[in-house]
Order: C-alpha cells, then sequence, then structure tokens
C-alpha cells in the first residue's frame, strides 16, 4: 500500500509551481537535499516520473500533470473537511431538533434567543416540534428531541431541567365582564366563575399546574367548556362562555372582547423549564442554543 502523506503533496505542488529545487525549498523554509529525496520517494511510491529534471531546468512530465491537478483536489478536499469540522465543532453548522410548548413564542426571552440563534448560525438546521409538555418526554428520552422548552411537570430520571423563567398567570375575562374592570384580581374573585379550560385528554402540564393551584387556594372551578388549545380558551372567552386561567405570555394574543387581568396572588406562577437528556452530550448548536436561552432569560424584559 502506498504511504502517500499531505507533505509529500504540498512539496510536489511547490516545486511544479517553481520549476526549480532552490525556490521550492527556500518558499517550504527546508533545504534542498530533503526536499529532492522525498520527491525521488513519492516518485518511487507511484511507480511514474513526475518531473524531469537537470543541472539548468525542471519541467513536469504528462504524469506529473496529471497528478499536480488532483493533488490540488486532495489539497482542497481536505482543508474543505478540516474547514466543516471546525465550524460543527463551533456550533455554527449542524442540525438542532426542538420541542416547545404553544405558548413558547410569546416568551420574549425564547423568541429573542431564537431570533438571535438564527442570526449566529444561518447554516444549522433548525427543526422545531410543536408539543406539549408530556408529550416532549419520550423523544427527548429516545434522541429525537436535542432540547425541550415546557412547563413545570413530572421528569423521568434521565432528563434535567433548567429554570428558564417563574412566568406570572392571568385571569383572562371576557371584556365586559365585572371583573374586567380591575386592574388586578385575587384568584379568589374567579371562585363562582364558569371556566374555559383545557381538556383533561390534552395532558398539558398547565391542566394539572393551573388545577394544583386553584386547589391549594380552595376553589374547584366549575368547568364548562373544554378545549385542547390556549388560543381556542382565549376565542371562546371573547364569546362570554366564561373566563380563564393562562400565563402571561398570552397577552401577547389580541384578541377583541377579551381582557387579561394579573393575579395579585404571588404563588400563581408557571415555571418554563428547558430540558435535555442527561446522559447524551449536546451537540455544539444545542450548547450554543441553551447558552443564549439561558443569558437571555436573565435580562430585564426577559418576560
Amino acid at each position: 500500500m502506498m504511504n502517500i502523506e499531505l507533505r509529500h503533496l504540498r512539496y510536489f505542488i511547490a516545486v511544479a509551481e517553481e520549476l526549480h529545487f532552490g525556490r521550492a525549498a527556500e518558499r517550504l523554509r527546508i533545504s534542498q537535499p530533503p526536499l529532492s529525496q522525498q520527491i525521488q520517494a513519492l516518485e518511487l511510491q507511484i511507480g511514474a516520473r513526475l518531473l524531469l529534471r537537470n543541472n539548468r531546468n525542471v519541467s513536469l512530465t504528462p504524469a506529473g500533470e496529471m497528478f499536480l491537478r488532483n493533488a490540488y483536489q486532495v489539497l482542497s478536499q481536505v482543508e474543505d473537511a478540516a474547514a466543516q469540522a471546525a465550524r460543527i465543532h463551533r456550533g455554527e453548522i449542524g442540525q438542532l431538533t426542538l420541542g416547545f410548548t404553544s405558548s413558547s413564542p410569546f416568551i420574549g426571552a425564547v423568541s429573542r434567543s431564537l431570533k438571535h440563534f438564527r442570526q449566529l448560525h444561518p447554516y444549522v438546521h433548525l427543526q422545531m416540534a410543536e408539543i406539549n409538555s408530556r408529550q416532549q418526554i419520550e423523544p427527548l428520552l429516545d434522541g429525537k428531541l436535542d432540547l425541550g422548552i415546557m412547563r413545570n411537570t413530572r421528569l423521568p430520571d434521565g432528563l434535567d431541567y433548567r429554570l428558564l423563567l417563574d412566568e406570572p398567570l392571568v385571569a383572562v375575562l371576557p371584556e365586559d365582564h365585572p371583573l374586567a374592570k380591575h386592574a388586578e384580581l385575587e384568584v379568589q374573585a374567579l371562585a363562582d366563575q364558569p371556566f374555559v379550560f383545557f381538556s383533561r385528554e390534552v395532558g398539558t402540564a398547565l391542566y394539572d399546574e393551573i388545577l394544583s393551584l386553584l386547589a391549594g387556594a380552595g376553589i374547584t372551578p366549575y368547568i364548562t367548556q373544554e378545549v385542547g388549545e390556549a388560543m381556542t380558551i382565549v376565542g371562546l372567552v371573547s364569546t362570554g362562555l366564561g373566563v380563564s386561567i393562562l400565563p402571561a405570555s398570552f397577552m401577547r394574543i389580541n384578541v377583541d372582547g377579551v381582557k387579561y387581568v394579573p393575579l395579585t396572588d404571588p404563588e400563581f406562577i408557571s415555571q418554563v423549564w428547558l430540558v435535555n437528556h442527561h446522559h447524551r452530550p449536546l451537540s455544539a448548536p444545542a450548547q450554543a442554543l441553551m447558552t443564549l436561552l439561558l443569558d437571555f432569560h436573565k435580562t430585564p424584559d426577559g418576560d
């Protein structure tokens, strides 16, 4: 088997371009005798004369002309491969899969992080999947998701979470509702109101989280309408079918006939988590996005 090294190609290219061993040796910063020996060794390995030389001239043989063209290609491919590997290591190219809940795009820290990530890493293929918190668990475990943005929920062993933010919960009221005139409300004011809420079958973390908070306040809500999406909740509230409680990020949804009123109860918050697999190393793009998300949520307007 041949044992041609990249340095042999560089030595040959230098001689082929200079057509002079002395100038090629000076360009390579080596002495001339070792250069001549390396070219001879290369020709022996190939089994072909690449250069014709005498005391005055150096010229390429037909085999040398073909070898020069291929040598350029080989070195170019190696350089491209090295540059691409470095870009992958820095997270500039690659693929990243992110799970997110329906409210995530409305959270300022999340939306700004994603925008900044796209500006910094335009060649990373970012594949996003809108999945509720519980449904993100299995793909995070089996590697189909690199990261997940979800609400507070029970996680199995193997998954780690980092707190992105404590998001306040707000009352969602019909605009003409008597309670809508208040600047803020205690949750007890909603105790006797008909509720529009998530269906249990949907299995969102918000379902358990909000019902648990209401139970802690001694409230069992009278749920008159059960739906699958927060957007549907807002829409039905606008028709006057009931009230609801949602994270403050949904206040960015402007729907005619709806008023969002902050709750004064300090415990009425919803935690937003960034989740990844504990034992699976993060890719460079995933690590870059995680860093952005954790940094952006610390800013004053990080929502």
